[in-house]
C-alpha cells in the first residue's frame, strides 16, 4: 500500500453511491423499548470533567470501533457533557484512563458554506448503549451506531443550506498521538492504516479501516491527510461506513456490508441487553439503573481484535491465528483488582479467551506498558500474573509450560526500588511462585516464594511507623499514586502476614479504625481499594459491610484526590452518582475499574484476593440477584426481610443450609443455588466470624 501523495488540491469525481435501501431508512429513529434492561443504562455517566473520563460514544461489547463526539473543550476520552461546541466526531475511545487520555481517531466534521470552521454548537442530544445522536443549532444533526468493528454514521444538512459536504482529517487523534498513515482511494471507499502513540504516549497501536462514503459530488484532497467530501445541493442525508480490523485492510472492507441504521443500532441494542441481562437485580429503581449504567461500562474492553476465522495482529507486529477469540486494549495495572475479576465470575465464557489473550502477550514480547505494535489502544500489563494465577485457581484453561521462559524473563524485570514498587513487585513474585508450582518447577517455586516473603523487610522499613510526618503526602518517598497509609495496607495475599507485623488482630483492626477515621482512605485512586474489605478477614466483618454501603450509596468524606495531599478542602457527598460528574474529582473509571468495584459489591460478593478463588459476603443493595450462567445453570441472591437502609448481615443460607461463614468459593458461586441473606439495622457481631479465610502465605 502506497501513501498518497500531491503538490496541489486533486478533484476525484463519480456518480453518487447509494447504499441499499438507505433512502427509505435513514430517517428512522429507532429507541429502545422499556422492557429492555438497555433502557436503564445511562451513556451520559462520568462524561463530565475528571469525574470518570467516559464517553457516551456508541459502541458495542469489547469493541474497538466506537464512534462518538469531539468537543471542545473535552475530558480524556475527547468529549465533556456540558461543553456546547462540537469538532465533529472520532471513531476510537479507550474509556477512563488517564494521561490526557487515547485515541480519538479520524476526524469526521458536517459543514455547510465550503466553511471548515463550521460552528456546531449543541442544541440536544440522546444517546444509549449503541446508539449516539445530536442535533446543532445550525441545523444540522448527526446520528450513529456500532456493531462488532462496524459502525454507520448519518449527518442531516437543513435542505436550504449551501454547499454541505463533510470535513475528514485522518491525521486527527487526541492530545497530538498521531504519527503517520497510508491509505488508498477505490472509487468512494477509503481505506489504509493508522499509527498512533497510546496512552501516556508509550507504545504505539495500528488500526486498519475501510470507510465508505455515499452521496457525493465530489472527493477534494486538502492535504496528505484530510479530505472535503462535497455533497450535491439537494442533499438532505449522507451516510459513511466504517470497518475497522487489526490485521489489514481488506478485513476492514469485509465488513462493509450495505446495511442501514437501524439494523445495525438494532443489532447493537440486542448485543448489550443480552451481556446485561446476564445479572438481573430487583429492588428501587435508582439503584438498577445505577448498576446497570456501571455494568455497561465494565463491559467495553478489553477488545476482540481477531477475525472471524481467527487471524488477529500480535504485539509484534506479525499476523497470527489462534482458535479463540484474541483481545487486545489493556488497563491492568488498574482493572486485574475489579473488572477483570468481575468478567471472570459474571461472565465466564467471554473470561476464558480474555485470561488467554492475556497469557498469550508472553509469545509475542510482552512489556508493562503498551508496546510498539499494539493492535488498539492500550495502557499498562503490570500484574497480569496475578490475574492468570487467578484464572487457573478459578479452573478457567491455560498452558504456562509454552510461556514459561517470558513469566521468568518478566519476574527478572521487577521493580523494588520504590516502597509501593516493592509490594506490588513482591505480589508478583506470590503469582509466579503459584504458577510454577503448577509446572512442577520446585526451585524456582521456592526461590520466588522466600524472595516474595521479603515484603517483610520492605514494610518494616517503610510502612511499620506512622508517626513520621510525610505519611499522609501523596508521592511520599517515590511513591507513584498514593500515600504510606494507603499502601500499606497492599500485601492482599498474605493478610495473616500483615497481621503479624502490625502485632496481632487486635492492633489490625485498631489501624484500620484509625485509616478510615482520619479520612486516610482514597477512592479517586486504586492502591488502597481492596482496604474497606480488610475488616472481612477479621472478628469484625460488620464493619466492611458498613464500609461498603456508605461507598456505595451513601454520602462519605474524601480528602484525597490524585493531584493532591490531605490538606484541601474535603468533598463531601456521593462518590457514585448517576449523572456527568459522577465520580470524585480526578477519578477515573479504568477502563471498567471503578464501575467493576461498585457492581460487584452492589450484589453483594466481592474478592478476598485476586489469585484466591474466594469471595467475601456483604448484603446486596438490591431485594433479589440472579445471575445467568451457561446450560441454564443460575445463581439467585436474596434478601430476607428487606429494608433498603438495613446492610448488616443477621444471618445467611446456602441451599439451605445455615452459612455461618462470610465467604464463598468461586466454584460454589458458578455451580448454582440459592444463597438467602437476612439483613438488620444492627450488626450481628457473631456472624461471619466462624472459619473464617485470611490469606495466608
Amino acid at each position: 500500500m502506497k501513501s498518497l501523495s500531491f503538490s496541489k488540491p486533486v478533484v476525484l469525481s463519480h456518480g453518487i453511491f447509494l447504499l441499499c435501501c438507505a433512502l427509505s431508512l435513514w430517517s428512522c429513529n429507532f429507541t429502545n423499548t422499556e422492557n429492555t434492561l438497555t433502557s436503564k443504562v445511562n451513556v451520559f455517566l462520568g462524561t463530565s470533567g475528571d469525574h470518570g473520563q467516559m464517553s457516551p460514544s456508541a459502541s458495542s461489547p469489547f469493541n474497538m470501533l466506537s464512534i462518538g463526539p469531539q468537543t471542545y473543550a473535552h475530558n480524556h476520552t475527547g468529549y465533556d457533557y456540558y461543553a456546547k461546541r462540537f469538532e465533529g466526531f472520532t471513531h476510537t475511545h479507550l474509556e477512563g484512563v488517564g494521561c490526557t487520555g487515547s485515541g480519538g481517531n479520524i476526524l469526521i466534521k458536517p459543514i455547510v458554506n465550503n466553511d471548515f470552521q463550521t460552528h456546531l454548537l449543541k442544541s440536544k442530544q440522546h444517546a444509549s448503549p449503541g446508539y449516539y445522536q445530536v442535533s446543532f443549532k445550525n441545523g444540522i444533526s448527526a446520528a450513529m451506531s456500532v456493531n462488532h468493528n462496524v459502525g454507520l454514521e448519518k449527518y442531516t444538512f437543513p435542505i436550504e443550506a449551501n454547499e454541505k459536504g463533510l470535513f475528514i482529517d485522518l491525521s486527527f487523534a487526541l492530545s497530538n498521538r498521531f504519527i503517520s498513515e497510508e491509505h488508498t482511494i477505490e472509487k468512494n471507499i477509503i481505506s489504509g492504516w493508522i499509527d498512533t502513540y497510546s496512552t501516556c504516549h508509550r507504545g504505539v497501536y495500528r488500526i486498519y479501516y475501510a470507510m465508505r462514503l455515499s452521496d457525493f459530488s465530489e472527493l477534494e484532497i486538502l492535504n496528505d491527510h484530510q479530505y472535503y467530501v462535497s455533497l450535491p445541493q439537494n442533499t438532505v442525508n449522507t451516510i459513511v461506513e466504517i470497518g475497522f480490523s487489526s490485521v489489514n485492510a481488506e478485513y476492514a472492507k469485509s465488513k462493509l456490508v450495505s446495511t442501514n441504521l437501524e439494523t445495525v443500532q438494532k443489532a447493537s441494542n440486542q448485543e448489550w441487553n443480552s451481556l446485561l441481562s446476564h445479572v438481573k437485580v430487583q429492588g428501587e429503581e435508582d439503584r438498577e439503573n445505577l448498576f446497570y449504567s456501571l455494568l455497561y461500562r465494565g463491559l467495553q474492553s478489553p477488545y476482540k481484535i481477531s477475525e472471524d476465522d481467527g487471524t488477529y495482529a500480535a504485539i509484534d507486529g506479525s499476523i497470527q491465528n489462534a482458535d479463540f477469540e484474541v483481545y487486545n486494549g489493556w488497563a491492568i495495572w488498574d482493572n486485574y483488582r475489579e473488572q477483570l475479576p468481575m468478567l471472570s465470575l459474571l461472565y465466564p465464557n467471554k473470561f476464558k479467551d480474555i485470561s488467554k489473550s492475556i497469557a498469550n502477550l508472553y509469545k509475542y514480547g510482552k512489556k508493562d506498558w503498551a508496546t510498539k505494535h499494539e493492535p488498539s489502544p492500550t495502557v499498562r500489563t503490570e500484574h497480569a500474573l496475578v490475574v492468570l494465577l487467578d484464572a487457573y485457581e478459578k479452573k478457567y484453561p491455560l498452558d504456562f509450560l509454552p510461556i514459561k521462559d517470558s513469566i521468568i524473563a518478566e519476574v527478572n524485570r521487577l521493580n523494588f526500588g520504590s516502597p509501593d514498587k516493592a509490594l506490588e513487585s513482591s505480589y508478583d513474585l506470590f503469582a509466579a511462585s503459584k504458577i510454577m508450582e503448577t509446572l512442577n518447577d520446585d526451585e524456582l517455586a521456592r526461590t520466588y516464594w522466600e524472595k516474595s516473603l521479603d515484603y517483610k523487610e520492605y514494610w518494616e522499613k517503610d510502612f511499620a511507623d506512622l508517626t513520621k510526618d510525610d505519611v499522609d503526602r501523596m508521592q511520599a518517598r517515590g511513591l507513584y499514586q498514593g500515600t504510606i497509609w494507603q499502601y500499606r495496607w497492599f500485601v492482599p495475599y498474605d493478610i495473616s502476614g500483615l497481621i503479624e507485623l502490625i502485632g496481632s488482630e487486635d492492633q489490625f483492626i485498631k489501624d484500620l479504625d484509625q485509616f478510615f477515621e482520619e479520612g486516610n482512605y482514597n477512592h479517586a485512586n486504586q492502591p488502597d481499594l481492596q482496604v474497606p474489605g480488610l475488616y472481612n478477614a477479621t472478628k469484625q466483618p460488620w464493619k466492611t459491610q458498613k464500609l461498603f454501603r456508605n461507598i456505595l450509596l451513601d454520602t462519605v468524606i474524601q480528602n484525597y484526590f490524585n493531584d493532591n495531599s490531605k490538606g484541601i478542602a474535603p468533598y463531601i457527598g456521593r462518590i457514585y452518582k448517576n449523572e456527568p460528574r459522577a465520580y470524585l474529582r480526578t477519578m477515573d473509571d479504568d477502563a471498567g475499574t471503578m464501575s467493576s468495584w461498585f457492581v460487584m459489591r452492589s450484589i453483594g460478593i466481592s474478592p478476598a484476593n485476586i489469585g484466591t478463588p474466594i469471595y467475601y459476603l456483604t448484603a446486596p443493595i438490591f431485594e433479589k440477584v440472579s445471575i445467568d450462567y451457561p446450560n441454564g445453570v443460575k445463581f439467585e441472591i436474596e434478601v430476607k426481610n428487606y429494608d433498603k437502609d438495613h446492610f448488616y448481615i443477621k444471618s445467611a443460607t446456602l441451599n439451605g443450609k445455615a452459612l455461618n461463614q462470610n465467604w464463598l468459593r468461586h466454584e460454589d458461586i458458578l455451580n448454582g443455588g440459592k444463597l438467602i441473606i437476612e439483613t438488620s439495622k444492627t450488626p450481628n457481631t457473631s456472624w461471619g466470624t466462624e472459619n473464617m479465610f485470611i490469606t495466608n502465605y
